[in-house]
């Protein structure tokens, strides 16, 4: 897998890479692409940041915040590399991405903390960014590492040139890991009783069964 810079120059080497999202619950593709985003940029370490609520979800049901970041650290747990953030679940109001940055830089700061944030998004994401919530101030406080996601078109630089001409922005798209795969389908898979083995770790899915997580109260085969 390769990395293409849209800014000539861009090193992430060193740096924190933040990826963001309500992982309801987190899988396989999750963690492939978080694993590979660190190895491609040399970055030092990758944040979960689970949603405390969701801006793009209001009035929708999700799984309790507790839950979601449960299931993430069991997920991640024995990978050095990756650590759990409570940064959005521990602060009241919407789930803002440049609220979660601007905490996350202080945090550095505090701590003699220099380098640099990568925040890593799917081209899904890459292309709704006009829609976020103050997405120049996103743009200011971290580089963006872009990765594709089949069933959208691939991220490209000419979206930020017209959309946020003027600011300065440091963007790296990866070509991979192509992996289809979705949460609703998992929720799907799991409300069925069907298996979710192979498709999320072993430590989520056991997590998902002991505490009846994503079960459909219309079924009548539960003990």
């Amino acid at each position: 897998m390769t990395a293409a810079a849209w800014e000539p120059g861009v090193d992430l080497r060193g740096a924190t890479g933040v990826f963001g999202g309500t992982f309801d619950p987190v899988h396989v593709a999750h963690l492939a692409l978080a694993e590979a985003a660190r190895d491609v940029l040399g970055l030092e370490r990758v944040l979960f940041v689970p949603a405390g609520e969701p801006p793009h979800k209001v009035g929708l049901s999700i799984t309790p915040a507790e839950d979601r970041f449960a299931m993430v650290q069991a997920a991640i747990a024995g990978n050095d590399g990756f650590a759990a953030s409570r940064v959005e679940l521990d602060r009241d109001g919407p789930s803002y991405t440049v609220d979660t940055l601007r905490s996350l830089r202080a945090e550095q700061r505090a701590a003699g903390d220099t380098r640099d944030l990568a925040l890593i998004l799917s081209a899904e994401a890459f292309l709704a960014l006009p829609t976020w919530h103050d997405p120049r101030g996103v743009l200011e406080r971290a580089a963006l590492v872009v990765a594709p996601r089949e069933g959208y078109p691939d991220a490209a630089p000419d979206f930020l040139e017209r959309h946020f001409a003027g600011v300065p922005v440091r963007a790296v798209f990866l070509d991979g890991p192509r992996l289809r795969l979705s949460a609703s389908e998992l929720r799907t898979r799991a409300a069925a009783g069907w298996s979710l083995r192979y498709l999320v770790p072993d430590a989520v899915a056991a997590y998902i069964g002991d505490h009846a997580l994503y079960q459909d109260p219309r079924r009548t085969d539960r003990t």
